[in-house]
């Protein structure tokens, strides 16, 4: 199943079922046809979205963009270590983009995880649904999230409540990894550079090292 086709079933697109059995208009002619215009890259989108969840330090010199599946089993082992990093470092803002592609059960579980950011929990969830069997129920998602102290009936109320901008935002994501070219998760947009791949502490380390190197070359004076 195809990223965009996903994330429209996940988000309940009824537009097709409403059409079935609807007569095709008259046309007098044949319209011209014009390709679509191709996408461009919002890059304060990408980075200062208001609804994407955000930590680390919010005036952190390096800013790192994480496209990740919860169901990605290279995401599970290197978003870790990126985290560990960042806080250990003190000075990296993260931004979370989660870019359900695997399965539905993945676009399940980004949405829980979101819709537990409206009660300020969506780090217990993100790091509870890491640890989540692959394609696990939605129910069983939900007393796992429980488990770890979330409110569910808010949850299941947000889930419901914030249906649309959840799915909004999940195709924004979706949009800016294509435009973007990214192959697959996990991927990581550290400063100016992207790596697309698994890394460990000492490979995000020397990869933000790098970043402000770069940094530091750009700021000197001609």
């Amino acid at each position: 199943m195809k990223r965009r086709a996903l994330l429209l079933t996940a988000a309940g697109a009824l537009v097709g079922a409403a059409l079935v059995g609807a007569a095709p208009p008259v046309l007098a002619a044949t319209p011209e046809v014009k390709p679509p215009a191709a996408k461009t890259l919002d890059v304060d989108a990408l980075l200062n979205d208001k609804q994407t969840p955000t930590f680390g330090n919010p005036q952190g010199d390096v800013t790192i963009v994480a496209f990740f599946d919860y169901h990605c089993g290279y995401c599970r082992k290197s978003l870790p270590e990126l985290e560990r990093l960042v806080a250990e470092d003190g000075k990296i803002r993260l931004v979370y983009k989660d870019w359900p592609i695997l399965s539905e059960s993945s676009v399940v579980a980004a949405q829980l995880a979101l819709a537990a950011n409206y009660q300020g929990r969506y780090l217990d969830a993100h790091k509870t649904l890491m640890k989540m069997p692959a394609r696990a129920s939605t129910e069983r998602m939900s007393e796992a999230l429980g488990a770890a102290g979330i409110d569910r009936k808010k949850l299941a109320k947000d889930l419901k409540t914030h249906a649309g901008e959840i799915g909004a935002l999940l195709r924004r994501t979706n949009d800016q990894a294509e435009v973007l070219g990214l192959p697959g998760t996990p991927v990581y947009l550290v400063g100016p550079f992207k790596v697309a791949a698994a890394l460990d502490y000492q490979g995000f380390k020397d990869v933000v090292a790098d970043a402000r190197a770069r940094a530091a070359e750009s700021a000197k004076p001609d």
